[in-house]
Parts: structure tokens; sequence; C-alpha cells
């Protein structure tokens, strides 16, 4: 491991100075991720910042609805927090789908947002990636591929995103808030993490020296009728082979309004506005449901290995969907 420096800080403006005057520092929070990457020499940081201390660990309730979470609140916190569990159950369930009991104590919501892929060639610092070294290719396409994206990538990167908090934000267009050294800044997580094209390297569109302050939960009484599932190929923590986050209005057999957010699929969580087009307004019956999985997945590019996805994203759409309309009748 590279020898790097480290600092504590304690209020917001002395994190954001540091990290300006910097651009090799990185914010240490939990370090369920950082650290492992420092081992591997995949992250080098010149200096960590530990932004443990900050006041950012609260989850406050927002004027006409919504949440306001802090980006130091843990995963456990988060998960166990009783206005998320009533009013985004999705949410809390995404959350302790992810990690074992001690990670989500130490995982912290900024440090869940700016996580890495797991993919084994940008793990090894042996092995050529374009996401870690731009340029020298990317050995998944042809290689080890079978958890990789079959949405939104690219010749360049197949790797995906193995957040499964964030697959839930993404169902609830949360709002990443963050602060620099010019003022505090906003970016809606659809627009947070950057398409993958010709520059995998560049992973989110934070601007430099930017310090995560929270997450907005907007307003969204259909949140409140919410489901997380995520398949795995281990009953104990695994990362996700595909996972969805679903939320359902249901009247009188028509599907008023709609979430869905698809995970393990994609470069980011991957939220499914075209099949959220197709359902609006129509029956809420499987048939349905399959053909607005179809609508999304239609713009699906499979590898050699990786095509089961299509079929796993496609029942996962209607087992979530017919659960939640059922639920619903209720």
């Amino acid at each position: 491991m590279k020898e790097f420096g480290y600092q504590r800080v304690f209020d917001v403006p002395g994190a954001v100075a540091l990290l300006g005057a910097d651009p090799d520092a990185r914010c240490l929070g939990g370090g369920t991720n950082l650290v492992d990457l420092m081992k591997a020499g995949v992250e080098r940081p010149a200096q960590l910042i530990d932004v443990r201390e900050l006041p950012l660990g609260r989850i406050e309730a927002v004027d006409g609805g919504g949440l306001r979470i802090g980006a130091t609140v843990t995963n456990s916190e988060l998960a166990a927090h009783p206005e998320v569990r009533r009013h985004y159950p999705a949410l809390a369930q995404a959350v302790l789908s992810g990690a074992s009991g001690q990670l989500r104590n130490m995982a912290t919501v900024g440090g869940n947002l700016l996580q890495r892929t797991r993919c084994g060639y940008f793990t090894d610092a042996t092995k050529p990636c374009n996401k870690r070294v731009p340029g020298s290719g990317c050995p998944a396409i042809e290689g080890e591929h079978h958890n990789h994206a079959i949405l939104g990538a690219s010749a360049h990167c197949v790797a995906v995103h193995p957040s499964d908090m964030g697959v839930a934000l993404a169902a609830f267009d949360a709002v990443v808030r963050y602060e620099t050294t010019d003022g505090p800044g906003e970016l809606p997580l659809a627009e947070f993490y950057l398409p993958v094209g010709d520059t995998p390297h560049l992973e989110t569109a934070l601007p430099p020296g930017a310090l995560i302050t929270g997450i907005t939960l907007p307003p969204a009484p259909v949140a409140a009728h919410s489901r997380y599932r995520k398949v795995r190929e281990r009953a104990s923590y695994a990362f996700a082979i595909g996972s969805i986050a679903a939320a359902l209005d249901v009247r009188d057999g028509v599907v008023r309004e709609v979430r869905l957010a698809f995970g393990a699929v994609a470069s980011r969580p991957w939220r499914a506005r075209e099949a959220e087009r197709v359902l609006t307004g129509g029956p809420a019956e499987a048939a349905a449901f399959a053909a607005a999985a179809d609508a999304e997945l239609a713009a699906a590019e499979t590898l050699p290995h990786n095509g089961y996805k299509v079929t796993l994203m496609r029942n996962l759409v209607v087992a979530m969907l017919t659960e939640l309309t059922e639920e619903a009748a209720r």
C-alpha cells in the first residue's frame, strides 16, 4: 500500500478546503470499499480525510414530505429508521440486502454512492482495465463477464455498479447534495452517474473537490407501497446478479403510478422509464407487466455468458409487480 497522509475533520468547510487543495485526497467514511481498493493498489490516495465526525449523521423530515439523509448516516441506521421503513420500505430492504451486519454498521450513505465496481479485472492491478487505466482495454468482454452489464454498456467497459441502496434511490428520484469551495450544489441521482461511453474512468458528475453532504428524497406517496428484491448466487451476503426496486399504485385494476429501477445490469442504477411509460394507465396484470419488461429490455446487448439476465429481470418485474398488485387488493 502506498504511504498516505491522514487528517480527521470536524466541520464541512474544513473538509472541503482540504479536498479542494489536494486532487489526490479521498474521503474516508466507513472505508468498506476504499480501504480494500487501497490494499489492492487500485486506489492510491495521497491523503485520507476522515469525515466520520462531520455533523452529517441525521435523518430528518422535509417540509411537505420527503426525507433528508446525511452523508455519514450508516447503512444500519438508514435501514432501521422508522420514517424510512414507513415511507420508503424498498430503500430499507435494499440496504438490508447489502453486505453483512458488521459492514452495514460501518458503511456510510455517502460512501455507498461512491463505491466502485467489483469487476475482477478492475480490482486486479495486474490486469488491463479502461476504468482503472484509460485506453488499456476491457478484458471482461472476452473473459469473465457472467455478472456484467446488459444495458448502457460500451466497447470500453461492461462492468456493473454494485450498490443496492442506489437502486432504490434511483426509483424514488433522490437528489445528491454536495459542497465545494464555491458553495453548495445538487445533482439528481439520474444525472449523478455518468454514462460509460468511451470514458469509463469518469464515473460521476461531481465537480472536483466536492464533498457529498447528503441525499434528499422528495415526497413520493407511491413509495410507501414498494419492495426491493435481490437475486444473488449464494444465500449469505453477496453482490446481486440482478435486483429490482418497485413501487406501485393500483386503483380499480389500473396502474396509476409505477416506479421501477434495476440493479446489477448497468454501470449505474438503471431507472426503467420505458417500462414505467408502458405500464402507466394500463391494466395491472401479469401480461402487461411482462410486456413492459420486454419494452425496457429491448435495448439489452448481451455477451456470451450474461444473456440470462434478460430473462431474470423480466421475471423479477412480473413477480414484484404481481405481488404489489395482490397486496393492494387486500
